[in-house]
């Protein structure tokens, strides 16, 4: 299977990159849709209105949607094609490693009916292109894309992306980190900062056993801790927006650009970043990085600390509430 799915992503067409992302999506959508049978799309098509839409979910369980391991392989390109109208070359990359990563784990605990990615879902929320709202979501162990699409705005939060193993121990992926990106400029920006004298960017020297938003289906700004921006240097707040980025560019420069400049609009200068546990490799850490509009969090302590979860949230946005608020009152006022 996991080679069936780098296969499939290499088939990927062209034109998600071509076109913005509200067009990408609804033409990859259709076009997936498109690929089934009946049967098949009466799992993959859920009405928008659905609860089924906020189930966010990044451990294993049984889903509602479409498993890849029911699709033939023109379903699962048209599948992966879905994940490339959002997703940028980065975030497919870590996306396609991720399920590599259950391979992996299947040989590791010798146990593929458990570890199996086949098991990753596709679910279509309404019709897509449906001005009013429609939502998409690809999801599996340690992946969770949620892509919410109304008038003509674009919503990618919750964002989850985790690692297990974070650093593969043996075998032909040994030495893959997935997620090295968000756990290195992490452990550099808070090495960085108590070199600086700014202690109290580590709040606990002990970490959290998991993200503290875990699966909820709404998120609230956390207690804040740690060392806000302002308090930092020039080049401290760099390496900070760099971490960021490393978050929003998941996605396709578009959204991520639109994204950032969300963030930065709320001020960069109350966004704080706060740092438990160890700051050595291969010792539990836990940070997290809040602003007024949004909370990224992070947690490596499961399995002798190679067990990655790295989460986005967004206050207002996730799930695209935000934006189906605002077309709401958009119709209003006309």
């Amino acid at each position: 299977m996991k080679t069936l799915l780098i296969c499939a992503f290499l088939a990927v067409p062209a034109f998600a990159g071509d076109l913005p992302p509200a067009a990408a999506a609804t033409a990859a959508a259709e076009k997936f849709l498109g690929t089934l049978d009946e049967g098949q799309k009466a799992k993959a098509k859920i009405p928008f209105a659905s609860d089924e839409r906020g189930n966010f979910h990044y451990t294993p369980r049984d889903r509602a949607g479409l498993p890849l391991k029911e699709m033939k392989d023109d379903q699962r390109a048209a599948a992966m094609a879905l994940l490339d109208s959002a997703l940028s070359e980065k975030g497919k990359l870590k996306a396609t490693q991720i399920m590599t990563l259950e391979g992996v784990l299947a040989e590791l605990e010798n146990n593929p009916t458990f570890r199996d990615a086949g098991k990753y879902t596709v679910s279509i929320f309404g019709t897509p292109g449906d001005d009013a709202g429609w939502a998409w979501r690809f999801e599996g162990h340690h992946l969770s894309v949620n892509v919410t699409l109304a008038g003509g705005g674009i919503s990618v939060t919750p964002s989850f992306l985790g690692a297990n193993p974070a650093s593969v121990p043996r075998g032909p992926h040994e030495g893959l980190r997935v997620l090295a990106e968000e756990e290195d400029l992490a452990r550099t920006l808070v090495t960085t900062l108590l070199a600086a004298g700014k202690s109290t960017a580590v709040f606990s020297d002990a970490a959290p056993r998991e993200i503290l938003t875990g699966e909820n289906r709404t998120a609230t700004a956390l207690d804040p801790v740690g060392i806000p921006a302002s308090e930092m240097k020039e080049t401290q707040q760099a390496a900070l927006i760099h971490l960021i980025s490393t978050y929003t560019g998941r996605y396709r420069s578009a959204i991520a650009d639109a994204d950032m400049a969300k963030i930065k609009k709320a001020g960069i200068a109350e966004i704080r970043f706060g740092w438990a546990g160890g700051t050595k490799r291969n010792e539990p850490y836990y940070y997290r990085i809040q602003g007024p509009t949004f909370l990224m969090e992070s947690a490596n302590v499961q399995n002798q600390a190679n067990h990655i979860h790295a989460v986005w949230r967004d206050f207002e946005g996730d799930f695209g509430r935000d934006l189906l608020r605002e077309h709401v009152a958009a119709d209003h006022a006309e």
